[in-house]
Parts: C-alpha cells; structure tokens; sequence
C-alpha cells in the first residue's frame, strides 16, 4: 500500500490517516496508557476515533433500513410456525384429510423448500444486477402471490403449488436481506445488525403461533385461512419501505458508483465528516478489496469457490453453518405439535400453547446472544454451544424413553422434565446458532460472491429443510422419540468440526478477512491478534511489534 493520498468519489484518502504506528511499546509509560490485544489494530484505532452518535437522525435511519431486512427474516419465520400449528387444525383436516404426520405431510411442508432451491440461483443474480433493495421487493411480490393461492386453495394441488411460490419468494428474500444488513453496517455494529437480522426469524414465528393459537377457535375455515393470509404482513412492509432507505454501499463501489458509495458512508458511518478514520478505512479497504470486474458481472461463474485457496475456506464456513444451522435437532421445531403429543401432551389447545411457548423462550435466547455478538468470539461459541445442544437433546431422548417405557402409566414428572429439556435445548440452540446463522455465511464472503454465495447457503439450507421437513413426520410417525438420537451424535461431530475448520471472524473488517482467508491456515491465522497502547483518553498511540515479527 502506497501512502500518497488518492481521490475516491470526490473524497481524499490517506493510508497514513488510518494506519497505526508501530513500535516496542515506548507510550505504554503515559500517564493512564494501557496495553491491550485486538484483532486489527487500524479497525480498533479507527472505531475508537469515530463515536458515531447512536441517536442522530441517520444512525435512526439506519437502524430502520436494519429493520425492513428483519422484515425479511420474519415472513420466513412466520412459515416455520405456521403450518405446524395449522395442520393440527379441525377445520383444515376437514378440508385437506392430510394428517399430522406421513408422506402427504410432508410434501406439504418440503414443496416450500423445493421452491426456495429452485429460486435462490435466480436471486443472486437479481440482487447482483439490480441491488440487494430491488431483491427485497421483488421477493415481498412473489411471497403475496403464493399466499393468494395458497389461502384460497380447497385442494392439495392448488396448496402445495402455493407453497412452492411461497419458497421461490423467501428465498429472494432472504439472499438480498442478509447480504444489505451486513454491507451498510458499521464494523463494529455488524453483528448486531446481522444478528439482528436473522432474528427476525422469531418476529415471523411468534406472532404465527399466536394467532394459530387464537384463530384455533374459529368454528369455520377462516380458522386456518387468516393465519396463511396474514403470512404476507412482513411483506407489504418490505415492498413499501425498500423506496426509503439507502442502497448497499459495497454493491455500489462494485457496480462504479463510487461516489455514491463514498457518501453513504461519510452520512452513516462518519458523522458527516470524510477524514473520519473510520471512514477513511474503509474507502481504502473496500476500494482495494472490491473488484469492479468481479464474479458478480458473471451470473452463473461459481469457479472462485473452488479454484482458489481463499474461495474454498469461505465456502466451508457457508457449507458448515447452513448444514449445521439446520441439521442440529432444530429441525424438530416444524413438528412440535407431534413431540408434544409423543411426550404426553395431546390436547391440541395446550400443543398450540406450548408451540407458542417455545418460540418466546427461544427468541429469548437468540436476542440474548444478539445483544453479545460483536464482542464474543464466534468460533467458541459454536464449539460450546453445540456441545451444550447435544447435552439437552441426549436428556430429552432419555427421558421420552422412560415415558416410552411407563406406557399409559405416565409419571408428570418425567414428561415436564423432557418437555424442560426440550425447550433448553431451543433456548441454547437459539443463543448459539440463530445470529451466527445470519452472521458467518456474511462475513465469510466478500462483496462480489456474496449475493452468490447466499444463493448458495440458501440452496443448502432449504435441502436441509427437505430433508427435515419430507424425513421428519415419517421418521417421527415410525420411530418416534428415537429419532432425536441421530442429533444426539450428529451434534458431537459438529462441534469437533468447528473447532478444526471454523474461522473466527470477529473483530475484523469484511475486506481485512481476505488476508484471513489467505493465509495457509485460516483458523491459526483468525485467531491472530494485535497488541496496541490506548492512552487514557482512548486514542491508540502504537501497535506494538517484536523484533522476530
């Protein structure tokens, strides 16, 4: 990197202005200065030098494009607890004869992954081209689409040819979303956000349980057919609000809108002033690390995460959290009402209720690690959480045995203690995986394969989805309660994977991962931290360097 200053969208940048001095620690002897070990020394200087004020009229601004891509998440969540309480429904078995569980269950359920597979390919492309806001749009209309057929439907073709709109929608949905809320955050606000972001998950699911559980005591079908109509709320708030905030500024230095780019950053990341360090990074970063003739011009070029060394960790951590987000006994969720019923509870008011029960106390978690995610590392947190999820899932599978084993003779205590375990584990689940689900897939790729590489991740997920979805009422239906013990030792495996392959990403610049990435260890290289003097008044004065360095 060259020190002379250079014009990027009308703004003067300095390398000089952002890198931090380095030396053997002589300003440790201030007054107040202490030593303190970072992942980017320059990104912590920069953070540290730009208090951006949490309260002004753009941080607010912000915050609300951050809330119209949760938006997003909450029309997918609001599918996760939909059907499951609804096939429970008497006026919907009336109509359908579906059953709970069985094959016919499960094309009703997986038609919805099927559809989000077949569109997620096309969604790269639509948020390459014409940007991750048009992306939201155009999947808040496709989602209105499916809920038309799928609310007014009377037969099963007529539904589950709704659902498989309803999956083509979310899954443009949900590649544009994730790929905005990480782009026009703030380093340091990038976790929360995205977080944030997928834990809109949980604003689609608990109102979706609520209002099963209150259309439940409609006497018609309306019982059923408000609760699918009500599945496109999310969306007309997406579609009408994407006009009124800004678009990505990293799709917009990827596409020479530099200028654009520049001022987007300037308003919301550097009070308004364009020698911000912070701002000044982050020109010179993204202006460096972007490529203006990058794979995302190509539509259907997904070489690079093959043929590169750096391409190939990015896509393992894709690959890792899009299995792992789905595959770690989460899956069960679709089917509540049937594991409720298998550990005792079989009224259908009362499975309703505690549907709705354990979305609260899993939004609970997920909000919890939300609030933590910009300051713990990632990397721990998936090794030890899904350790913890193994842990909850192995008590609740040996506590239904027992129940298994009582036959009619069920003792209370043991079916509320495989009920408690089976909510400790969707509160753990929920802390470790629902941010991260939103968060490592993001950071894992940069700006020209992100919109792919979400395309990607959202192929992946929706598979894993098929397979719970079409396996899970028949697994459930035969096996019962066994059926949780593949989680058990699936688990296991998991965390022994990211503890070997999983890339911390934490504290770091999205472009500053590229060095990360690599490097012939990117785990080794993750963990790598800097050690800087901070003065008493919070600037850094030095990033320290030994002589063997």
């Amino acid at each position: 990197m060259e020190d002379k200053e250079r014009n990027v969208g009308g703004v003067l940048v300095s390398h000089e202005h952002v890198a931090v001095s380095e030396g053997t620690g002589a300003t440790t002897n201030a007054s107040g200065a202490k030593a303190k070990a970072v992942h980017n020394a320059e990104l912590y200087a920069a953070i540290h030098e730009t208090a951006i004020n949490y309260r002004s009229k753009e941080s607010l601004h912000l915050y609300f494009a951050v809330f119209v891509a949760f938006c997003c998440a909450c029309a997918n969540g609001y599918d996760g607890s939909l059907l499951t309480g609804v096939i429970a429904m008497d006026h919907f078995q009336d109509t359908f004869h579906s059953g709970t569980t069985g094959t016919l269950v499960s094309l009703m359920f997986s038609l919805y992954t099927v559809g989000a597979m077949v569109g997620s390919p096309f969604a790269a492309i639509l948020s390459d081209k014409f940007g991750r806001r048009i992306c939201m749009f155009w999947g808040g209309i496709v989602i209105i689409v499916g809920m038309i057929i799928i609310s007014t439907s009377g037969t099963i073709p007529q539904f589950v040819v709704g659902r498989f709109v309803l999956g083509v929608g979310i899954s443009i949905m949900t590649v544009g979303a994730p790929a905005y809320a990480v782009e026009i955050s703030p380093p340091h606000w990038r976790g929360r956000a995205t977080g944030f972001y997928n834990c809109g998950w949980f604003g689609g699911s608990i109102p979706a349980a609520a209002v099963v559980y209150g259309c439940n005591k409609i006497d018609s079908d309306y019982s059923w057919r408000i609760p699918l109509i009500l599945q496109a709320f999310a969306c007309v708030v997406v579609i009408t609000s994407v006009w009124f905030i800004p678009e990505s500024p990293r799709y917009l230095m990827a596409n020479g809108r530099e200028v654009e780019a520049v001022a987007f950053l300037v308003k919301y990341h550097g009070n308004g002033n364009p020698e911000s360090r912070l701002v000044q990074l982050e020109i010179e970063e993204m202006k460096e690390g972007i490529r203006q003739d990058g794979i995302d011009k190509r539509p259907w070029d997904y070489r690079p995460f093959i043929q590169s060394h750096s391409g190939r960790w990015r896509i393992a951590q894709v690959l890792m959290i899009s299995i792992f987000g789905q595959f770690s006994g989460n899956g069960l969720g679709y089917f509540n009402t049937t594991i409720f019923e298998i550990i005792g509870v079989t009224s259908v008011e009362q499975q309703l209720a505690y549907n709705l029960l354990n979305s609260v106390l899993s939004a609970i978690g997920a909000l919890s690690a939300v609030a933590l995610t910009d300051t713990m590392p990632r990397r721990k947190v998936l090794v030890f959480g899904t350790l913890a999820c193994a842990a909850a899932l192995a008590t609740n599978s040996g506590l239904s045995a027992a129940l298994d084993a009582q036959g009619d003779n069920i003792l209370g205590s043991y079916a509320k203690g495989a009920l408690a375990s089976y909510f400790l584990f969707n509160i753990i689940f929920s802390f470790t995986y629902t941010p991260l689900q939103g968060v490592v897939p993001t950071e894992a790729l940069e700006t020209t394969t992100r919109a792919k590489g979400l395309a990607f991740s959202s192929v992946i997920v929706y598979a894993m989805g098929f397979i719970n979805q079409f396996a899970g009422p028949i697994a459930l239906g035969t096996i019962q309660y066994r059926y949780i013990y593949v989680f058990v030792g699936w688990d296991v495996v998991e965390a022994v994977l990211w503890y070997f392959f999983g890339v911390e990403s934490q504290g770091r610049t999205l472009e500053e991962l590229e060095w990360v990435y690599n490097q012939p260890n990117p785990v080794k290289a993750s963990l790598k931290v800097d050690k800087v003097i901070v003065q008493a008044d919070g600037k850094v004065t030095e990033k320290i360097v030994t002589s063997n360095a």
